[in-house]
């Protein structure tokens, strides 16, 4: 007892230092910014491998540093993929454009003119770069004109610095000057040495400058410049009408360098910041009265105990914290979904072992009680179902890590952290503090007030009426059959509302000063030349806006047609796009890591249970999950990253309330040393008493959760609602399936596996009603 309790002052001090000192990384959702993701592409002199994609990184690193972003995040994903994370930014259309031009920077000889064509203007794109056979290559000067240019002599990388300089005295205006490094200095020269054997007025006599195949200036070389001596001094000046703006831009990318490789952005989103500090007020007050709710719940039903299980639970809340910030791990707003999880397992952990502990009180004889000796064997008896449903929610977080990606993966990782620091918690945290308690002697000449000295209102009166649910097994298969079928039929009817993650396109958010009819707005748009826009109203005064493609200018005009209906401001609260290869890479790999980690899970409760039981319980979870997804369907919600979150939670407390009951069932039919006569039972009986006397743990545990996500659900608003609706209909859904679908299902399965018995092949009958509380556990 000693050992464990120094061991949890140990965690807590240390989780408590961490808490304090390392700072935890809040998502661009919660605090507000752009987040930028490109994808390197093959150009024809290069290979976007991970060495290219890591120059291009560090390239890109010096492009932010120069745009003065506080704090920004780039790291590299997979081979190809580089994140951006801007925090503050709020308009992407600068930053996007800085990231994703290639600035190929190159100098080259003019060799002539060639045929002229009309210069580019409206309704005639700029002409792109027409390569000859001889290396040749045919590009517009400033006036349109089109030059003959000869291959690079030059590039970027040979240039050591560029500088933005405004010289109002000789009239030039913006320009940007160019220093060469010292084998760019010996290369400019031949180059300028070249041109000056040309004749004045001869195109030959200029030289080309171009930034990403397009001629930003063709300056001619002074007469003044000998024939193949060329402008020595290693510099140069850049001119071509600039403002102060393009002067620096441009002085920017030259200093920055050239991507090795091109890029393409494949996902962007933009957070205002009213709505990420929205989204982290509403969830600390949704937080923390949720768990004065929930404490409030498990201190009534449990009193002192329960008391102490709610300091257990703060002291969960500073583990994870403190994981999190260790690890460096980023908490975004799904990944609240994986906390709200993980809480929902410490309480049910802690539900779990005290009413273990007070069938253990109960059954004893008044001379053998001991609240102690209770305590102990609740703790032993319940550790089975706890490790049971503790890693088979660990099995489905490594492989959402480890298969999926973006919103689904940052599940899996809080969610992993939240189940260890649960079971800590739980087990270690809580078990220290009730055996310090029920040593004390107030509380042994008290044993009610320990609150496991009696059995609790559920229990009494189940024990009463010791309802035969599994008598009518097959009336509760009907009903799940028709509320599947039922929501299904949603699906088939309303259709499912994908968001961007899912289907490529982008979508944008307003908040605006006062409601806009959504019709109104659809016409608006259309007239704007958006016809295929889909307009949803969003809350109080807000409206979305998707559309398969939208540019970063067609945002702000979209912008400001609203902002003209609202008649004042239309503020952007979320901006998303997502590419269509990235939104198909995102639905295929959640789909995948959701399949490999159903079959997972199955497979570690086959083996840990009967292969029927596991089949089970992977029924009731897509039961689950089905009417989630059927609901939704009706209700017109949209099904984004935020909403799969939600499904992956509840497909992890249905597969925990599962297991639980199967756990009871394992133990009365002998999987842990169960009498022969046990054993002769019928299975139906058994069944239907492991799940009367998992009841009020399964109750219990709902109501705790429900307390939590019903703040959410009041306060939260936007995402966070819609995720709080999910979680709740998954509770309400999961508590039934997990006694009156995976139980009877099981009783099924087995039942049809049996070998008919002797005497015409007809089964026992069912044997005579006893309380519940006459099938004692068998001790583990």
């Amino acid at each position: 007892m000693r050992v464990r309790a120094l061991l949890a002052l140990v965690v807590v001090a240390l989780s408590v230092y961490i808490a304090v000192t390392v700072p935890a990384r809040l998502g661009l959702d919660l605090r507000g910014g752009t987040q930028i993701v490109l994808e390197t592409r093959d150009s024809p002199t290069a290979t976007a491998d991970a060495k290219a994609t890591d120059r291009t990184v560090e390239v890109l690193r010096r492009r932010i540093d120069a745009l003065g972003v506080t704090e920004p995040v780039l790291t590299r994903s997979g081979d190809r993929r580089i994140i951006v994370e801007l925090p503050g930014v709020q308009d992407p259309r600068e930053a996007a454009d800085v990231l994703g031009r290639t600035a190929q920077l190159t100098f080259h000889p003019v060799l002539g003119m060639a045929p002229d064509t009309p210069p580019a203007g409206p309704g005639r794109p700029e002409p792109k770069p027409e390569p000859s056979p001889s290396g040749e290559t045919v590009l517009p000067d400033e006036d349109g004109r089109k030059l003959r240019l000869g291959p690079s002599s030059l590039t970027g990388a040979d240039v050591a610095e560029a500088q933005a300089v405004i010289d109002p005295q000789q009239g030039l205006g913006w320009y940007v000057d160019v220093e060469f490094k010292d084998r760019g200095s010996d290369g400019w020269a031949k180059l300028t040495g070249k041109a000056a054997c040309a004749a004045p007025g001869d195109p030959a006599r200029r030289v080309a400058i171009v930034l990403d195949d397009k001629v930003i200036s063709s300056p001619q070389v002074d007469e003044d410049i000998a024939c193949d001596t060329g402008i020595v001094g290693g510099s140069t000046r850049i001119t071509g009408g600039f403002g102060a703006d393009e002067a620096r831009e441009l002085a920017l990318l030259i200093n920055g360098g050239a991507l090795p490789v091109p890029v393409e952005t494949v996902e962007q989103r933009t957070v205002g910041p009213t709505l990420g500090a929205e989204a982290i007020r509403s969830s600390t007050w949704a937080a923390v009265i949720g768990m004065a709710l929930t404490g409030l719940f498990i201190t009534a039903l449990y009193r002192l105990l329960g008391g102490l299980a709610v300091v257990a639970l703060a002291c969960y809340g500073v583990i994870s914290y403190a994981a999190l910030a260790a690890l460096g791990a980023t908490l975004t707003l799904p990944g609240l979904a994986g906390f709200v999880l993980a809480i929902g397992m410490a309480v049910d952990a802690n539900v779990l072992v005290f009413e273990r502990a007070r069938e253990e009180y109960a059954r004893r004889d008044t001379a053998r009680r001991s609240l102690r000796a209770a305590l102990t064997a609740g703790f032993r008896q319940a550790f089975s179902a706890i490790a049971d449903s503790n890693i088979t929610t660990l099995i489905a977080a490594v492989l959402l890590f480890l298969l999926a990606s973006g919103p689904v993966r940052g599940f899996g990782v809080t969610l992993g952290i939240g189940v260890l620091a649960s079971m800590v918690s739980a087990l270690v945290v809580t078990r220290a503090l009730a055996e310090f308690a029920v040593a004390r002697k107030a509380v042994r000449r008290r044993p009610r007030l320990s609150g496991i000295g009696d059995t609790g209102a559920v229990r009494k009166w189940l024990l009463r009426r010791d309802p035969d649910l599994m008598g009518r097994r097959r009336r509760w298969l009907a009903v799940s059959a028709a509320a599947v079928l039922l929501s299904v039929a949603g699906i088939f009817v309303r259709g499912l509302d994908f968001g961007v993650e899912f289907t490529g396109g982008r979508l944008v958010e307003f908040s605006t000063s006062s409601p806009v009819d959504v019709d109104r707005a659809r016409d608006a748009l259309a007239d704007a030349g958006f016809p295929r826009a889909v307009v949803q109203s969003s809350g109080e005064g807000g409206l979305t806006v998707r559309t398969d493609r939208m540019s970063n200018d067609e945002a702000v005009r979209i912008g400001e047609a609203v902002a003209e209906l609202a008649g004042g401001e239309a503020e952007k609260v979320r901006d998303e796009l997502i590419g269509p290869s990235l939104g198909a890479e995102l639905r295929k790999g959640a789909l995948i890591a959701l399949a490999v980690a159903v079959g997972a899970q199955l497979l570690y409760l086959a083996v840990r249970f009967r292969w029927q039981l596991g089949a089970a319980a992977v029924v009731a979870m897509v039961h689950d999950a089905a009417i989630l997804v059927g609901v939704f369907a009706w209700l017109g919600k949209p099904v984004d990253g935020v909403f799969l979150a939600a499904l992956l939670t509840v497909i992890g407390y249905s597969v925990n309330d599962s297991v639980v009951v199967f756990d009871r069932i394992r133990e009365l039919t002998g999987g842990t040393g169960a009498t022969g006569a046990r054993r002769e039972k019928s299975l139906a009986r058994l069944t239907n008493t492991a799940v009367l006397q998992t009841v009020p743990r399964t109750l219990n545990t709902g109501m705790g959760a429900v307390f939590i996500l019903a703040a959410l659900a009041v306060l939260g608003g936007g995402s966070l609602t819609d995720f709080a609706l999910a979680l709740l209909i998954g509770i309400v859904v999961g508590t039934y399936s997990s006694m009156l679908t995976a139980a009877p299902l099981a009783v099924e399965l087995q039942t049809r596996g049996e070998a008919p018995v002797r005497g015409g092949g007809k089964r026992p009958g069912r044997p005579a009603r006893r309380p519940v509380q006459e099938e004692e556990p068998t001790r583990a």
